[in-house]
């Protein structure tokens, strides 16, 4: 098990090190380009050629990433062009607030689709599982800005019970927060559910189900301490990759509602071209993907028997 985290977090770190050099290579091998982004597309080239030797420019490429990426480990990632602060500042504030909408979103999304996917799949073909299966199919079919748009026209505009925007600035509001989640909770349930359906009903046809059935074992125990054990190992996976997703379905979501998180910022800085806060987000980006995927293949092990001692 240590040798299999070991190898994982090896090839982790193996891997935000090819996508760092890749990103600093897009981004700062044209340091005219910099300068330009910078001063601004009116500065002269005398004004750049001036600001590349005062800000290290004149350095190696290879000794300008690696003082790059050491500032990057000490949270030093530059000033962002747009707001004049240091992007670390601006960056730990966005992600807070993306931080609490995923933490929110996970504590409904995961208790709903389990719980729904456990009972399709409990009696897979039923009404019950029938109804469940459609629901989520259509609602993972749906996209989040079609979801975000009814959404509001019921809640913001036809029943004014909520805020049409999601700031975030004037603190934490729990009013601001329903919309945003009710769009990510709608879209993703589906599939995990689904996952978990499938996962469950593969294991209520298994023998062991059957014999534990057949020698007379009161049903409840036969769901809570024999198949929901084994049910629930696929969608673990799935849950955590989510997180993968969450990168993609908050940039929608912040976008549309305005909340200042991580996806808003990103966007943000690819319009106006800040090429420092555009860096950290990626960076941050990447390091979540492999994060997740790394704790998506330690928790599986340790949760399969069959691959933890093999």
């Amino acid at each position: 098990m240590i040798v299999l985290a070991g190898k994982r977090l090896l090839a982790m770190l193996l891997i935000m090190l090819v996508v760092s050099f890749i990103l600093f290579s897009l981004f700062e091998s044209d340091k005219m380009a910099v300068a330009g982004k910078v001063l601004g597309a009116y500065s002269s080239l005398e004004q750049r050629e001036l600001w590349l030797t005062q800000n290290g420019y004149d350095a190696p490429f290879l000794e300008r990433y690696l003082q790059w990426v050491g500032g990057a480990l000490h949270g030093d990632f530059g000033n962002s062009l747009q707001y004049k602060v240091p992007v670390s500042e601006l960056l730990a504030d966005r992600l807070k607030n993306t931080g609490i909408l995923t933490l929110v979103f996970f504590l409904i999304m995961i208790p709903l689709s389990l719980t729904l996917g456990v009972l399709a799949g409990m009696k897979e073909g039923s009404w019950l599982d029938r109804v469940i299966s459609v629901v989520a199919v259509l609602t993972t079919s749906i996209p989040e800005f079609v979801t975000a748009t009814f959404l509001t026209g019921v809640f913001v505009y036809s029943w004014h019970l909520l805020p049409g925007t999601s700031s975030m600035t004037g603190g934490f509001s729990w009013k601001e927060l329903i919309l945003p989640v009710m769009v990510l909770v709608i879209y993703d349930f589906g599939y995990v559910t689904r996952m978990t359906r499938a996962s469950m009903a593969e294991v209520m046809t298994s023998q062991y189900i059957r014999t534990a059935v057949l020698k007379g074992l009161p049903y409840k125990r036969v769901i809570m301490r024999h198949a929901l054990r084994n049910a629930l190992i696929a969608p673990f996976t799935v849950i955590v990759l989510q997180l993968n997703w969450l990168l993609s379905g908050l940039v929608v979501v912040e976008v549309f509602f305005a909340y200042k998180g991580f996806g808003y910022l990103l966007v943000d800085a690819a319009l106006f071209g800040d090429i420092y806060v555009i860096e950290a987000c990626v960076l941050v980006a990447v390091f979540v993907a492999v994060f997740s995927q790394f704790i998506s293949d330690i928790g599986y092990t340790l949760l399969n028997p069959r691959i933890r001692f093999s």
